[in-house]
Parts: C-alpha cells; structure tokens; sequence
C-alpha cells in the first residue's frame, strides 16, 4: 500500500514528464549498447611509432571512446609469409583453410569475427607495405567460388576501412593503393567503410592538430554505418 507521500510523489507532473521521458529514451540506450562492436586495426607499416602507427592511434582512441573494442596487430612484429596459391584453402569453405604454419591463421580467425577491419599503411612504391600485401593475399583463404553464383565470403558483410599515409601527394603515388582497395571489398564480400590519406608525412612530431582532427573524423565516419 503506498504512502500519501508516495502517491503525492507519483502525482508530481515534473516527476511524471521525467517518467515518461526515461521510458522514452531506455530502449534507445539499450539499442546504443547493442551497437558497441570488435574492431580491428592491422598496422601494416614496419615502424611501431611512425606516421601511420601515430595517426591510426588517434583513430583507435576516438573509436574506444564510443565504447568500441578495438584491438591492433602489428603486421610487421608477425611472421607472415607470402600465399602459396596452391588452392588448399579451398577444400574448407567454412573456415580459414590455409596450410601453412605461421601467425597468419590466428591472425585470418580473429579478423572474421570483427564487424569493422582499418587496413593501415604508408605507401611504398605505389602500394602498401610488404607485411600487410601478405596478409591481404592470405585472404584468399577466407572465401571461395569467386565470380560464381555460389560465391560465398567469411568476411561477407564486414566494414573496411583503410588509412594509408605517405609522404608525397595523393595524385600520382596514391591512387593505385585505394584502386586496389576499392576492389578488395568484391571477393571479400564486404563493405567499403570509408578511406583516408594523409600526405606530405615527414615525422610523428610533425604531425599537426588538424590531421588528428582529419583521424577523428573518419573514425566517426567508419563507426558510423556499423
């Protein structure tokens, strides 16, 4: 049985308004929860704290301050060798097949279960880095029947983004890295998240306010459609 005070108290219309506006707005909290993904960031660059290490940092801290989980795989602190293409990996469609025994099929196992994959790179000789075009061709691994009608991906609805730094213009250095991108999502069976280029790199401590304000941006970017 309630108390007058009680019932004074339910009566109360500010009580009552904010009543009604917390039940409003619970089931868009819970819908907010439920939107906190695993992302994860492969640091292809062979530097650990050089331009690209820098700057994927300020997107991986925007992203973990929307209450992502964001892990990072240094590529180049991983024994990664080069695909064999010798169509192993085919014979198990329902998992990463690769034959071979280094650090690439514990890194391909963790990479499908993401919702978001931040390629990362400095552009050498007109693409990515060696440590990070060897785990790209180890993704033969994760999808098969290309071009057919039964063509099926591990990776099949998974947001991509890549962040590749250099030290020249987009034109004429650049643009073959994000072609390559750009096409990467049609076997993978994913989702173009969105692309960053940050040029004219010299040094991480040259690196200005308004680049990091260039790398929150397309962390809020990439997070946004996930």
């Amino acid at each position: 049985m309630l108390s007058i005070k009680q019932i004074q108290v339910n009566k109360n219309p500010f009580i009552l308004v904010v009543n009604s506006l917390i039940s409003v707005v619970n089931p868009f909290i819970s819908v907010v929860k439920e939107k906190k993904v695993k992302i994860i960031a492969l640091q292809g660059s062979p530097k650990k704290k050089g331009n690209t290490a820098k700057i994927l940092s300020w997107v991986e801290e925007e992203l973990q301050s929307m209450g992502h989980e964001v892990e990072s795989i240094h590529l180049g602190s991983k024994n990664i060798n080069g695909c064999l293409a010798c169509g192993k990996c085919k014979e198990k469609p329902d998992e990463p097949g690769c034959i071979q025994k280094d650090d690439a099929p514990a890194i391909l196992e963790n990479i499908i279960t993401a919702k978001l994959l931040i390629f990362a790179t400095p552009i050498y000789f007109w693409g990515v880095t060696a440590q990070l075009k060897a785990l790209i061709d180890r993704t033969y691994s994760l999808y098969v029947n290309y071009h057919q009608p039964d063509h099926c991906s591990l990776l099949e609805g998974q947001h991509q983004a890549l962040l590749a730094t250099g030290g020249g213009p987009y034109e004429n250095n650049a643009e073959p890295v994000f072609t390559a991108f750009g096409r990467l999502q049609k076997p993978h069976r994913s989702i173009n998240a969105g692309e960053l280029y940050i040029g004219q790199c010299s040094t991480p401590d040259n690196l200005d306010d308004d680049v990091k304000k260039r790398a929150v941006a397309f962390a809020r970017k990439i997070a946004g459609g996930i």
